[in-house]
């Protein structure tokens, strides 16, 4: 795996940065647009070449959409546009429509200011690092914007996607077994005034749900703001008050899912990773009796997996290095504890739309309350803070900071865990602990960041 820090634009997700300003502006999104477009056309030059590009609710998707729009038009290859849509859709059409490329416009997760770019490739997987590698090495050149250009008759046409929504909406449906309904059960769905707006209340209610949608009023400057799956408390408010079975939280782009049961509690992605897992082992199709996740999740959970001989394999944080360990191991299941769940047998990303299916499925088979179902084990305690450090400082390279980490993982003394990396996508030093203690792990985290805060 390639370093993302090494690199000057491309982090583990893709572009990302605070809209409108470098790098993320309409005049770097016409240029990875124009960089992406020359390398997809050396590779398939006896072709067509095809772009699907899709986007979020953000404000500044506008601007993007239509800078890289025309980059690719201008390297001659023509575009679609689907609208608003969720991340896992775009890898799903990219595929289904024989395109070269499909690009996402959104910054997942983050507040609206922000924004991102995330490109896959023809088989609906993220680009590698290599492949992002060679983008970025066309981006900077002066030589770009000005060689290669087709002829006038061999610019790109572009066109507007009237079917998208239906189309992903019939691909989710059809993960869910087609013998089983959602009748009877109330559920309540934020879908974080983003992507999934329309696609996640109309799946869940053709297949016989009553619906009760939240986080469907986008406005260009709302996505993600107390709602979602980031911020689940509005959610779990509406649980109780409208007396639901349970609840669905989405992130910006509905690549992460996160639930809340008839009691308000709620459940992360480890919870519904293990359940998932579970239920695979039971029906023989787990493969290899192995579950990938990230250093991220609870030492509960691979206790919990460990006691049913599942085999836990960790990545770094990003879901992209758990669908490279899936694919180099051919396993069945992976995720997040942030709400990522990747099932490869559905789709070639994080889906938290077709995870929340598969969840339903589980508990409409048991025929048990939400509660019974989706807390499998308990997490220890667990506490991640973060230390936001200046732009080109590296509090993690001096010697204060190194010797505190030291001393902080011997008064563990393996009865936890530390992990203190930096954000691939913001400057900040994410510090985590987990142990049987509480106490200890908040002492470990408050040290550590104050440590950290004198050397930023």
């Amino acid at each position: 795996m390639t370093n993302s820090k090494s690199r000057k634009y491309f982090g583990t997700d893709g572009i990302r940065g605070r809209a409108n300003a470098y790098p993320m502006t309409a005049d770097i999104a016409l240029k990875v647009a124009m960089a992406t477009a020359k390398l997809m056309k050396r590779e398939n030059s006896e072709k067509h070449n095809r772009v699907v590009i899709g986007k979020d609710t953000r404000l500044s998707c506008y601007m993007l959409e239509q800078a890289l729009t025309s980059g690719f038009l201008a390297m001659g290859m023509d575009v679609v546009l689907t609208g608003p849509i969720p991340t896992p859709a775009i890898a799903m059409l990219t595929r289904s429509l024989r395109a070269d490329v499909g690009v996402m416009i959104s910054a997942s997760h983050n507040k609206f200011e922000d924004n991102g770019i995330k490109l896959f490739g023809h088989d609906g997987y993220k680009l590698p690092d290599e492949i992002e590698q060679q983008i970025e090495s066309w981006i900077d050149n002066p030589d770009l914007t000005t060689t290669d250009l087709p002829q006038p008759a061999e610019v790109g046409r572009a066109k507007r996607m009237d079917d998208a929504v239906g189309r992903y909406v019939e691909f989710a449906k059809s993960s869910f077994p087609r013998g089983l309904s959602l009748e009877g059960l109330k559920i309540v769905v934020d879908c974080a005034n983003g992507a999934a707006y329309k696609v996640a209340p109309q799946a869940l209610w053709e297949l016989g749900a009553e619906v009760i949608a939240i986080g469907v009023e986008p406005n260009g400057k709302n996505i993600n703001k107390d709602c979602g799956a980031t911020a689940t408390e509005a959610l779990q408010q509406k649980v109780i008050s409208e007396k639901a079975d349970l609840g669905i939280a989405l992130d910006g782009d509905a690549d992460r899912l996160i639930m809340v049961d008839e009691k308000g509690t709620r459940i992360d992605g480890d919870q519904l990773l293990c359940l998932l897992a579970t239920r695979l082992q039971e029906k023989g199709f787990l493969k290899q009796n192995t579950v990938v996740a990230t250093v991220m999740s609870n030492l509960g959970m691979e206790r919990y997996l460990k006691s049913k001989n599942i085999e836990l394999l960790r990545t770094p944080v990003g879901d992209r290095y758990v669908v490279e360990k899936i694919r180099e191991g051919n396993y069945e299941l992976g995720g997040e504890q942030s709400g990522h769940i990747i099932v490869p047998h559905f789709g070639t990303t994080g889906d938290g739309l077709i995870a929340a299916l598969q969840i339903l499925a589980i508990i409409v088979e048991q025929g048990r309350k939400a509660s019974a179902v989706l807390s499998l084990f308990n997490p220890v305690p667990q506490i991640l803070k973060n230390v936001r450090f200046e732009k080109g400082a590296k509090p993690l390279d001096q010697k204060i900071v190194q010797d505190e980490i030291e001393q902080a993982e011997k008064s563990l003394n393996g009865s936890g865990r530390l992990l203190v990396r930096p954000s691939g996508t913001e400057p900040l030093i994410r510090v985590m602990a987990e142990g049987d203690d509480a106490n200890q792990v908040e002492e470990i985290v408050d040290n550590l960041c104050a440590v950290i805060g004198k050397a930023s």
